[in-house]
């Protein structure tokens, strides 16, 4: 099967909801499915979170960074920690276990160092995202975190398919966005339940519109895409913003310039990609 065809195959499968995911991602959507329930207390979701060691330890080192320990003291147990970050929080962080657990099953050495590549890109999003909403557009900045977090989740599950067709990625970036990016990208998202605002705001990513100062979830999500220092190792759309213009961008806002507040928020940002990763 050619590239163009392996494309249009798993895009038609993500389309009709028929992912092959590994068996962990299964297990970790009934957790986050269980930690949204309106009746999931405080006790009952930290005896979830404690069954799935990586999510423990991330929402521990969560808890612990600087955007969510403003007191400087540190918290030791999970109970502590999902009291701390809150439900909406622990939600995106479930999913972040859920895009790291799609590209587990990954053997080939160059495919894991752009899984482990696409990663790192998408924690720093998620951290400036963060950011972004909470000092300068003003949305969401847990919805916004989580947007940063599922935001390339269908280049993942390209990444964890790609071994069962040689020379999936290669090829031009028409045919990547078209039947790659968007049309499986979609598929994964509506499988992991990402909720309809989170939707938007990729979508508006991958058309590629934006206000500057940033206004809305989309906005933000494309400016803290820009920023990112850890390029996506994906195909970038074409009139993408490159890194040497995404240095430049600087405007005022009510607290100071882009470029103030980023360089007040640096550890901050530091912190939270940290804690993710």
């Amino acid at each position: 099967m050619d590239r163009l065809s392996a494309l249009k195959s798993i895009a038609a499968e993500a389309a009709r909801g028929e992912l092959t995911f590994p068996t962990s991602v299964n297990a970790t959507l009934k957790l986050q499915r269980a930690l949204g329930e309106p009746d999931c207390h405080i006790d009952a979701a930290a005896r979830l979170v404690q069954a799935e060691p990586l999510l423990a330890a991330r929402t521990v080192a969560i808890a612990n960074s600087v955007a969510y320990n403003r007191s400087g003291n540190d918290v030791t147990n999970v109970r502590a920690a999902v009291q701390r970050v809150g439900f909406r929080t622990l939600g995106a962080l479930a999913a972040s276990v859920i895009v790291r657990q799609l590209a587990s099953e990954i053997s080939d050495p160059a495919l894991r160092a752009r899984a482990d590549q696409l990663w790192a890109h998408s924690a720093h999003v998620a951290a400036l995202a963060q950011v972004i909403a909470r000092r300068v557009s003003f949305v969401d900045p847990e919805t916004a975190m989580f947007a940063g977090i599922v935001h390339e989740v269908g280049g993942f599950y390209l990444l964890s398919r790609a071994g069962e067709f040689p020379g999936l990625l290669d090829g031009g970036a028409e045919e990547w966005i078209e039947h790659g990016e968007v049309a499986i990208g979609r598929g994964v998202l509506l499988k992991l339940g990402v909720p309809v605002a989170v939707m938007g705001a990729i979508e508006a990513l991958w058309n590629g519109l934006r206000a500057l100062p940033p206004e809305t979830l989309g906005d933000t999500l494309l400016l803290a895409n820009d920023l990112a220092s850890v390029p996506s190792p994906l195909h970038e759309r074409p009139g993408a913003t490159t890194r040497e213009s995404a240095a430049t961008i600087d405007f005022i806002t009510g607290a100071g310039t882009l470029a103030q507040i980023l360089e007040e928020s640096a550890m901050e940002v530091h912190s939270l990609t940290s804690a993710l990763s």
